[in-house]
């Protein structure tokens, strides 16, 4: 017995040392976020933007990355998904110098272009490669990792942002955004030493590669062989075939994807989609990129005047929230996706409740009211805490599990796709916001959008904590199947009415 746990103690770590690779990636989703909630402020100084081109330089870089996770699905199916994981360090890095040279709104705007498009490959392709790398007891744990490195990430942008406020305005800034070239530049080289994944090399017909990966990142061998046969049969491989190198014909790089996803879904896809695209755009609708991106805004709104305060406030934000999707982290393979999904969205539409109603008292009064001070801090603190234990890990799991492995790169793609598009349009629109509705106002929408975020979940979402991504399919379609039976039964009752009465 003894025996058999360390062995699953061995493959679990080489497990998690591969998906922690793979996500260290998103550490510059994360950056960015949290560098330029600081850095705008120094930005606005040096270059004198009015209120519109600020709210488009912080929300942008969301609307760019569209191409990178639009062409990110494509890019892993052809080239796999280790190269595009480089790929998009590589871009980032390039992004983040261009920013950090800007001498003007024009240049910086380019410079955000490019690390747009390194951010959608990194999102897509981090969560893809963590869900087939994973076994079913850990993925949720391994899955939750690109969430864990986007939140450490905003919490190095916010230190970093405090770090450089000493230096000229001129200078200060364009270190912020510069420095991010540096992690994206050994996390590009750290992700050649992590093996491929399987699920990609079975579908390349890649037997034997795909076999030794799952030997080693499974929790015994007999599940090793079991992800094998499922993979096979996914990617139109007999059972029988055992052969190192197969030829393999059946859609190995997508196409006919969008035809399933469209033309002809299944009420599984259907079910599947709705999930997927519901969970991406509520997480960004719920207003969590406007409490990170603008949380400066928010803290002097509040009745912090101080620059220096106003960071330091911030650098709490981002410990909280890297706090909170560590706690999460353990708990996602223990309590499940359910729980943890509801409550922290129960706990989100509290907090902007709070966070409307003190903005909303501090915006009515010419004097400082302390107790109302106190709730905003208390309110953004609790709704980053919220978030990061539910909403915003399960968000990439739940959207990287739930698909078919014909459909996943894909699917992941077509979700960050409504991701980052909800996130631009609501960080590109808050300061505009904001003044129409007041700044408490806005937050009370944010809470309307979580209510039926709400509703949504428990409704619709099914639990898949401990099951195979195969069994997972066969969770989805039952609603649709439920309410066709009911409209069935509904159509049968009122003909027969309509026979009684004739």
């Amino acid at each position: 017995m003894s025996t058999t746990s360390n062995e699953k103690s061995k493959r679990n770590k080489y497990a998690l040392m591969c998906s922690l690779l793979a996500c260290m990636t998103t550490i510059i989703l994360g950056y960015d976020i949290g560098v330029m909630s600081g850095a705008i402020i120094f930005i606005e100084e040096d270059f004198h933007l009015n209120y519109v081109q600020k709210e488009v330089i912080m929300g942008i870089l969301n609307v760019y990355s569209l191409l990178g996770a639009a062409a990110a699905g494509r890019t892993s199916d052809w080239i796999g998904r280790r190269y595009t994981v480089v790929f998009a360090g590589a871009i980032f890095f390039a992004g983040a110098l261009l920013m950090g040279f800007a001498t003007n709104y024009g240049f910086l705007m380019v410079g955000r272009f490019v690390a747009g498009i390194g951010v959608g490959f990194a999102g897509m392709i981090a969560s893809v490669y963590t869900a087939e790398i994973a076994p079913a007891s850990s993925r949720g744990l391994l899955a939750s990792f690109p969430e864990v490195f986007i939140n450490f990430g905003i919490l190095l942008g916010y230190v970093s942002n405090y770090g450089f406020s000493k230096l000229p305005k001129h200078l200060g800034w364009r270190f912020m955004l510069g420095v991010g070239a540096i992690p994206s530049f050994f996390i590009a080289m750290a992700v050649l030493a992590m093996p491929e994944s399987p699920r990609w090399l079975v579908m390349q017909g890649r037997l034997g590669e795909a076999k030794k990966v799952l030997d080693k990142t499974s929790d015994s061998l007999e599940e090793s062989q079991r992800r094998l046969s499922e993979i096979k049969e996914a990617a139109g491989i007999p059972e029988h075939c055992n052969d190192d190198v197969v030829v393999v014909t059946k859609n190995r790089h997508g196409e006919g994807v969008w035809r399933e996803f469209i033309l002809h879904p299944t009420l599984s896809v259907r079910h599947i989609l709705l999930c997927a695209l519901g969970i991406q755009f509520f997480q960004q609708a719920s207003g969590i990129d406007s409490v990170v991106l603008y949380s400066p805004e928010i803290f002097k709104k509040a009745g912090i005047t101080s620059n220096t305060d106003m960071l330091l406030a911030t650098v709490a934000v981002g410990f909280t929230k890297t706090i909170f999707i560590l706690i999460a982290t353990w708990q996602l393979d223990k309590v499940g996706r359910r729980p943890l999904l509801l409550s922290s969205v129960a706990g989100m539409i509290i907090s902007l409740i709070g966070l409307g109603a003190g903005l909303t008292v501090i915006q009515s009064v010419d004097h400082k009211l302390t107790w109302a001070i106190a709730l905003c801090i208390t309110s953004v603190l609790s709704f980053v805490a919220f978030f990061s234990i539910g909403l915003g890990p399960i968000n990439g799991i739940y959207c990287s599990e739930i698909f078919p492995l014909r459909l996943r790169a894909q699917g992941v793609s077509l979700g960050i796709i409504v991701n980052r598009v909800t996130s631009g349009v609501i960080s590109m629109t808050f300061l505009s916001l904001a003044r129409a509705i007041t700044i408490g106002g806005a937050f009370f929408l944010y809470g309307g959008f979580a209510v039926v975020a709400w509703v949504m979940f428990y409704t619709l979402f099914p639990e898949t904590r401990g099951k195979t991504l195969e069994e997972i399919e066969m969770l989805f379609g039952r609603f649709f199947k439920w309410r066709s039976v009911d409209r069935e039964l509904m159509e049968i009752k009122r003909s027969s009415s309509q026979d009684q009465m004739g």
